[in-house]
C-alpha cells in the first residue's frame, strides 16, 4: 500500500515535469498539458481520486499553495514599473471587474436558470485573470511593455480582490440573504481589507528589515520566507477568514518595493516552487472532475464563454482606459487577453464542496463551468493572441538582438558588423568616451552602469535576446552574465575571456556557470582581439559558395583569421564559442576578424577547433 502511494505520488510530480518541458517545447501555457494529464488521470481511466488521495489535506494544501503563488507573483510587482499606467489597472481591478462580474452573472443565469446566487457567485469566481497563465502567455506574445505591465499587475491584484468578493457572496448565500445578510457581508469585506492589510504589511516591514540589516543569514532567507508566508496566512485566515490571500498579496508587494532589500534569490526560489505547485494544483484539481457536469452544461457553457470574452472583457477595457495614453492598438490587445487561472480553479472547488454540505444542488456545476471558462480562454487567446498582436502592431520584435557590455573598439567593431548584417544591438558603458566613439559610429547605447537599478528602469532591452561581454574587465563581464542570465536565459549568456586559461591558475578561473559560453576560442581574448585592430586587423563579413567552403575560407586567409559569427540561409545567427560543434555550409555568411598581413599571431585556427552556438 505504500509503495503504490509513493509511486502514486512520484507519477504525478514526473507527469507535472513533462507537461512543463512540453509547453516549453511548443510555447503554449502549460495548463494546457497540465489539465489534460488531470483528466485523463481522473475522469477518463480512473488512476487517480485526489479526494481519496489525500482526505482532509486536499483543501489546506490547495489553499496554501495558491498563497504561495500569488506571494511569488505579487513579488515582481514594482510600482515603478506601472508608472503612468497605475490608473488603468486601479480602474480594472475596480469598476472594470465590476462590469465583468455583472456581465458573467447574467449570461450565466440566462444560459443555465441556476439561481442568482449561485450566478452572483460564479461571476465573482471568473473576474479573476490569473498570472499562472498570463506570465507564459506574455513570453509568447511579447506585447508592448505598456500592455504587458498592465496585463502582470492585474493578473496579480485581481486575485485577492476577486477571492475576497468570491468570499462575500459565499457569505452572503450561506447567511440567507435579506438586509441582515448585507450588513453581515459588508463588515466581513472590511474586516478581511483591514487583517489582511495590517499582517501584510507588518510582516513586509519586518521580514525586510532582516533582510536589510544581515539579521538573517543568507542560508535561511528562503526557508524563512516561506515560513512567513505560511504563517501570515494561516493567522490572517485564524483572525477573520478568507483574508489571507490579500495578506500575502500585500506582504510580496511591500518586499519589492522596500528601498535596500535584495529579494532576488528568495524570488528564484519562489519562482521554481510556484511552477511546481502550480503544476501539481491544476492536475489534482482537474483529476476531481466529472465528465457528467460536463454534459449537463451542454451548450449553455459556450454561451457563457462567449459573452466573457466578446462583451464582458471588452467593456471592461473600454471604460478602464478612458482618459489614458494607451494607444487603440493596445486597448484592442488588452481587450482579447484575459485567461483564467489557478485562482478560479481553486475557489471554485472549495465553495462548491460548501455550498453542496449546505443544500445547494447546482452548486456542483460551478467547478465544471468554471474549468471550461478556464480552457476556452486559455485556449483560444494562446493560439491567437501572438498573430493578433502582430496584426496589430503592438508586438515586440523577435528577440534576435544583442546587448553588448562595453563600448571599446572590440564591441564597437563588432558591435558595427552585427548592425551591418541586419542585427539589433545596444552597447553599454560607464564611459562617456567610448560611448561618444560609439554613438558617432551609429550605434545604439546605454550611458551607465548594465547591472545598476538604473539600468533595470531604463536600458531598453526589446528585441534584445542574447548578452555578449566584450568589456576589458572580467569582474563586469561575470557581474553582467549572472545579472541577466534570469532575464535571457543560461543558454545566451557569453563571455570574452581578458586572459587565456593558461595564464590563469586554476583557481583564478571562473565558472561556466558565472561567465556564460566562452567567446570565439579558447586562446582568443580581449586583449588579442584589441591588439589586432590597433596594427590594422578589421571585421569583415565573407559570403560562403560551393566553390569556397569554410574549410577554404580559413585555409586561404591570413593566419590569425578568427571566426565570430556565422549567419545562415535563413539569417538565423550563430556565435563560434567553446562549446558545440559547427560547420557552417554554402550560402552562409561568416563574420570575422581579419588581421593586417604583416600581423604575427600564435598561429591558424583550425577548422576542428572552432564551434559555435545554436541559431537564434
Amino acid at each position: 500500500m505504500i509503495d503504490s502511494t509513493v509511486a502514486l505520488f512520484a507519477s504525478i510530480f514526473v507527469v507535472s515535469s513533462l507537461c512543463q518541458w512540453l509547453a516549453w517545447r511548443v510555447k503554449l501555457p502549460a495548463i494546457i498539458f497540465l489539465l489534460l494529464a488531470g483528466l485523463l488521470a481522473g475522469p477518463t481511466f480512473k488512476i487517480f481520486d485526489p479526494d481519496q488521495f489525500l482526505g482532509d489535506l486536499l483543501f489546506p494544501i490547495v489553499s496554501l499553495s495558491v498563497a504561495v503563488i500569488l506571494f511569488e507573483g505579487s513579488l515582481t510587482l514594482k510600482f515603478r514599473e506601472i508608472k503612468g499606467m497605475h490608473l488603468v489597472v486601479r480602474n480594472m481591478c475596480s469598476f472594470g471587474m465590476l462590469i465583468t462580474w455583472v456581465i458573467t452573472t447574467v449570461a450565466t443565469r440566462l444560459a443555465t436558470g441556476i439561481s442568482w446566487e449561485l450566478c452572483f457567485l460564479f461571476g465573482a469566481i471568473s473576474v479573476v485573470t490569473g498570472p499562472t497563465v498570463i506570465a507564459p502567455m506574455l513570453r509568447t506574445v511579447r506585447p508592448t511593455s505598456a500592455v504587458s505591465s498592465i496585463l502582470r499587475w492585474e493578473g496579480i491584484v485581481i486575485d485577492p480582490i476577486g477571492a475576497s468578493l468570491a468570499v462575500l457572496v459565499y457569505e452572503f448565500i450561506i447567511s440567507g440573504g435579506g438586509q441582515d445578510a448585507l450588513g453581515h457581508t459588508l463588515m466581513s469585506f472590511g474586516n478581511i481589507v483591514l487583517v489582511g492589510f495590517a499582517i501584510g504589511a507588518a510582516g513586509g516591514y519586518g521580514f525586510g528589515m532582516l533582510i536589510r540589516n544581515h539579521w538573517l543569514p543568507e542560508f535561511l532567507h528562503n526557508v524563512s520566507a516561506l515560513a512567513l508566508v505560511f504563517g501570515t496566512f494561516a493567522l490572517s485566515n485564524l483572525l477573520q477568514p478568507e483574508s489571507g490571500l490579500v495578506t500575502v498579496t500585500v506582504l510580496g508587494m511591500w518586499l519589492a518595493n522596500m528601498p535596500d532589500v535584495d529579494m532576488e534569490e528568495i524570488l528564484d526560489f519562489k519562482e521554481s516552487l510556484s511552477i511546481l505547485l502550480i503544476s501539481l494544483l491544476f492536475i489534482i484539481l482537474a483529476a476531481r472532475l466529472d465528465f457528467n457536469s460536463f454534459k449537463q452544461l451542454g451548450w449553455s457553457a459556450v454561451y457563457i464563454f462567449l459573452a466573457i470574452q466578446f462583451l464582458a472583457r471588452p467593456l471592461n477595457i473600454m471604460f478602464s482606459s478612458l482618459g489614458s495614453t494607451l494607444r487603440w492598438p493596445e486597448r484592442h490587445l488588452l481587450a482579447w487577453i484575459a485567461p483564467r487561472g489557478i485562482v478560479a480553479a481553486a475557489v471554485s472547488a472549495l465553495f462548491a464542496l460548501q455550498l453542496e454540505q449546505a443544500g445547494f444542488k447546482d452548486a456542483a456545476l460551478l467547478v465544471p463551468l468554471t474549468f471550461l471558462v478556464i480552457i476556452g480562454t486559455v485556449l483560444l487567446q494562446s493560439a491567437t493572441a501572438r498573430p493578433i498582436a502582430l496584426w496589430l502592431g503592438v508586438a515586440e520584435p523577435e528577440p534576435r538582438g544583442f546587448l553588448m557590455i562595453g563600448a571599446n573598439p572590440v564591441a564597437r567593431a563588432i558591435g558595427k558588423a552585427l548592425v551591418e548584417n541586419g542585427f539589433r544591438v545596444r552597447l553599454t558603458d560607464s564611459s562617456w568616451e567610448k560611448i561618444s566613439k560609439a554613438r558617432m559610429d551609429g550605434l545604439p547605447t546605454y550611458f551607465g552602469n548594465p547591472i545598476s537599478e538604473h539600468a533595470d528602469r531604463h536600458l531598453d532591452m526589446v528585441g534584445l535576446g542574447r548578452l555578449l561581454a566584450l568589456s576589458s574587465r572580467e569582474s563586469l563581464n561575470v557581474n553582467a552574465a549572472m545579472h541577466y542570465r534570469i532575464d535571457l536565459g543560461q543558454e545566451n549568456i557569453y563571455s570574452l575571456q581578458t586572459r587565456a586559461d593558461s595564464e590563469k591558475s586554476e583557481k583564478m578561473q571562473v565558472t561556466a556557470r558565472h561567465r556564460g559560453q566562452r567567446l570565439f576560442g579558447r586562446d582568443v581574448t580581449y586583449h588579442r582581439l584589441r591588439e589586432m585592430l590597433e596594427q590594422g586587423g578589421e571585421v569583415h563579413t565573407t559570403k560562403l559558395s560551393e566553390a569556397f567552403t569554410f574549410k577554404q575560407f580559413l585555409d586561404q586567409q591570413f593566419e590569425g583569421t578568427i571566426p565570430l559569427f556565422a549567419i545562415d540561409r535563413k539569417d538565423n545567427i550563430r556565435i563560434f564559442t567553446t562549446d558545440a560543434a559547427l560547420n557552417p555550409l554554402p550560402g552562409w555568411k561568416i563574420i570575422s576578424m581579419m588581421p593586417p598581413e604583416f600581423c604575427l599571431t600564435s598561429g591558424p585556427i583550425n577548422a576542428e577547433g572552432l564551434t559555435a552556438t545554436e541559431p537564434v
